[in-house]
């Protein structure tokens, strides 16, 4: 080695063996930092960037303090006839110091980009967590670690002022590039230190370059978009109804047995927001989960899963326990035999759709997986497109290699969170379709989230309705719609109409909110303080038929939707405008066009068998 060049490659080399080091360290570090939640965490964070921010000659200061004849690593390898000060390996250590940080926040940054639900329905398909980091954590993580690479090689390369202190200046041993720079200068060698200063930018800049290209191709490639799931307070908004909470009726909690077949639930969590606290069985059966947002249906899958721990409470599969906080039992989700697609989906999008519906299945031998993925792409009709990736789909598409990639496992439960929230009015009506036919042949349980009415009476045969982080009813999905037993679950099914009522007769209620009196078929219970009607329910003529519970109405206002016209009516009186009315009423186009040209007021009828009592 010329003593001209040895600047060069005593770099390169210091340069290289530290960003091996940071590597490795750095990307451990990170994994780590990224699941730990203890209360050291920010002392632990300040000490891994602390070379980042403190002077490099403190920083040098630190290490000879270590590595001296009477630092701590020191006199250990004084034993050894070894020292560290003022040999190339003190440069190399130097380098991966103040190289560290870098690579350590580009790789936890890198990690934290990654889809959580990702992670997450790994989990669910049998992954370990070493399987995750390795297939799903780190591929989808390659352009921001190659990224803290290069700027690891960057910082290693320019290292100066700590390599000084504890490497020194020895030509052809320890100084490199930045040190040759320095005392060229010093010396007046404006040539010589032009030329190294051409060298090391030249090589930062390159590597820099490479890997923005790099980075671009690769994000051509393989293009995934990501979504969190978020769950906000519930709304609760109803014209005409008291401000304040909602009754919570409760329901009778599931006798458990732990050799029964079907899932039982019985759990606590405390949230932010509210505290879910909800208990049902399921059998082999479809059973929906109906509330508005953050009314915490999402996070009973996501406990049900194991990829979030209840406070306390009891999980039951079958006879399996999977999850029991008085005996410490909480079985990992890989374990658990329970499959969950997210409303994103979460397909890993650097696997084509065969690799996506294979990844529970790295148990089975080759030849028995690939005759697995090609039953569930022909169950679900995407045969031919095994090879595509994620991104080359259409949402239809997208949701049904979900649903297919979940059932491969052969779940013994099936999870659903809103499936269809990211498709269109078409796409969700065909892929509804190809869902209740999947579900037919489908032997395990199937929960299946969602926010609409229609939807749920479509798919499920039982529904379980969420308010508040409670189940506040569970039936069938029949008498949930057509006898609801209080005001909240028939607003989250969909009914608009209410009244405070009161018992006049034994079959005879009175409308306090609408001033008028109502014959009922169904006997009058105690607690019942409301009655409601659908707005489809209700009907409209010109004229007074003479039919019960018959009443003029004025309009005083509408809406249009493409097939229907909701009607804003006001009974017994005209309206003094638009806000001022007492029930709306649905009809059908075509009868809004007859309706329309008779003159007011027009006649309301409301049938005693369509009128539901209900407790406030």
């Amino acid at each position: 080695m010329t003593p001209e060049l040895s600047p060069l490659w005593i770099s390169l080399k210091t340069a290289g063996l530290a960003t091996l080091a940071t590597f490795f360290t750095g990307i451990a570090a990170a994994y780590w930092m990224l699941g730990y939640r203890g209360r050291w965490k920010s002392i632990i964070e300040g000490i891994f960037i602390s070379p980042l921010i403190l002077p490099p000659t403190v920083v040098g200061f630190l290490l000879l303090l270590l590595f001296g004849r009477n630092g701590l690593f020191g006199q250990l390898l004084v034993q050894f006839n070894f020292t560290i000060v003022f040999t190339w390996y003190a440069a190399v250590i130097t380098a991966t110091v103040v190289a560290f940080p870098l690579m350590y926040k580009t790789a936890l940054g890198a990690f934290e980009q990654v889809d959580s639900s990702l992670l997450q329905v790994a989990q669910t398909l049998g992954a370990s967590r070493a399987r995750i980091f390795w297939r799903i954590l780190l591929p989808l993580s390659v352009p921001g670690i190659l990224a803290g690479t290069t700027l690891a090689f960057a910082r290693a390369l320019g290292e100066f002022g700590a390599t000084l202190m504890l490497a020194g200046n020895i030509p052809g041993q320890t100084q490199t590039i930045p040190m040759a720079i320095y005392f060229a200068v010093e010396a007046g060698a404006m040539n010589e230190a032009w030329l190294w200063v051409s060298i090391i930018m030249t090589i930062s800049l390159s590597g820099i370059i490479a890997v923005n290209l790099w980075q671009k191709q690769y994000e051509r490639k393989v293009r995934g978009l990501s979504f969190g799931v978020v769950e906000a307070n519930e709304p609760v908004t109803s014209r005409g109804q008291r401000a304040e909470s909602p009754q919570i009726v409760p329901l009778v909690k599931p006798t458990f047995s732990d050799t029964q077949q079907g899932l039982l639930v019985d759990i606590q969590k405390q949230l932010t927001n509210f505290t879910l606290n909800t208990a049902f069985a399921a059998q082999q059966e479809t059973l929906g989960l109906l509330g508005g947002s953050g009314s915490g249906k999402s996070m009973t899958l996501r406990c049900i899963a194991g990829v979030e721990t209840p406070t306390q409470g009891r999980i039951v599969l079958n006879g399996q326990l999977l999850f029991d906080s008085e005996r410490r039992i909480n079985v990992p989700s890989h374990q658990r035999k329970v499959s969950l697609v997210f409303q994103n989906y979460a397909l890993f999008p650097h696997m084509t759709v065969a690799q996506n519906i294979a990844f529970g299945l790295q148990h089975l031998p080759k030849t028995v997986r690939s005759q697995r993925v090609s039953q569930q792409l022909a169950l679900v009709q995407l045969g031919g497109l095994g090879d595509r990736y994620p991104h080359q789909l259409s949402g239809g598409q997208q949701q049904r290699v979900a649903l297919a990639r979940a059932l491969a496992t052969e779940p013994e439960a099936l999870l659903l969170d809103e499936p269809f929230s990211a498709l269109d009015t078409y796409l969700r009506a065909q892929v509804e379709r190809q869902l209740i036919e999947t579900l037919s042949t489908y032997s395990g349980v199937t929960l299946f989230v969602t926010h609409n009415l229609e939807e749920a009476f479509r798919v499920c045969e039982k529904l379980m309705v969420m308010s508040g982080g409670r189940a506040i009813a569970f039936d069938s999905k029949h008498r949930i719609f057509e006898h609801p037993q209080t005001v909240r679950v028939a607003q989250l099914t969909g009914c608009k109409n209410f009244s405070r009522a009161a018992a006049v007769e034994p079959d005879v209620i009175e409308a306090i909110d609408w001033g008028v009196k109502l014959q009922v078929a169904e006997a009058i219970a105690d607690h019942s303080t409301d009655v409601g009607i659908r707005a489809h329910q209700i009907s409209i003529t010109p004229t007074d038929l003479g039919l019960p519970n018959t009443f003029p109405c004025w309009l005083a206002s509408t809406s249009e939707t493409p097939h229907r016209m909701t009607l804003f009516l006001k009974l017994n009186d005209q309206p003094d405008g638009a806000q001022d009315y007492h029930v709306q009423a649905e009809v059908f186009k075509e009868k809004w066009q007859v309706l329309k040209d008779h003159p007011l007021p027009w006649y309301v009828q409301f049938d005693p068998l369509r009128l539901m009592l209900m407790a406030g």
